[in-house]
């Protein structure tokens, strides 16, 4: 299990709560990986040469390079959050904001890296990321997890 850390602001319209406007989170990820099971081994994942899932620095490189491009010290806000999209692009020297399809929730948010990203950045590495945990603050979190051995694990990574 590899940690990332990011800072992010976003807004969650339609919540009642102070979650509406727009504010901003110390972000850890955990992302958890396993050997890809592939057709020929089925259920039989085995460990690398070197007797490792995947050298760390690997995620690193992949998942938190790509949190550092498009997350890190950015604004995350839904796609149909029109006027904040709009009044962000006005502001001179602020980073484009990121679109996600849904609310940028913490849930939502480690669904997109899970089913998304990981595979994108670390399809044919040999790996597997099952589980995305989505740390939102030190007491809060959404986890967002996948059967590794299945069809689907081994079609978003082979």
């Amino acid at each position: 299990m590899k940690k990332l850390h990011f800072c992010y602001g976003h807004r969650l319209p339609g919540n009642s709560g102070k979650c509406s406007t727009l504010h901003g989170h110390n972000a850890v990820v955990e992302v958890h990986a396993t050997p890809l099971a592939t057709s020929e081994n089925q259920n039989l994942a085995e460990l690398n040469s070197q007797g490792m899932v995947i050298d760390f620095s690997v995620i690193k490189e992949k998942i938190g390079s790509w949190i550092d491009e498009h997350w890190d010290h950015t604004t995350i806000l839904a796609e149909q959050d029109v006027e904040t999209v709009q009044l962000l692009r006005q502001c001179p020297g602020v980073k484009n904001p990121f679109l996600l399809p849904g609310n940028p929730t913490a849930e939502n948010l480690a669904n997109y890296l899970l089913h998304v990203v990981c595979p994108r950045e670390l399809k044919r590495t040999g790996i597997v990321v099952h589980k995305i945990v989505f740390w939102e603050t030190d007491s809060c979190f959404a986890e967002e997890s996948l059967d590794p051995y299945s069809e689907s694990a081994r079609n978003y990574y082979e």
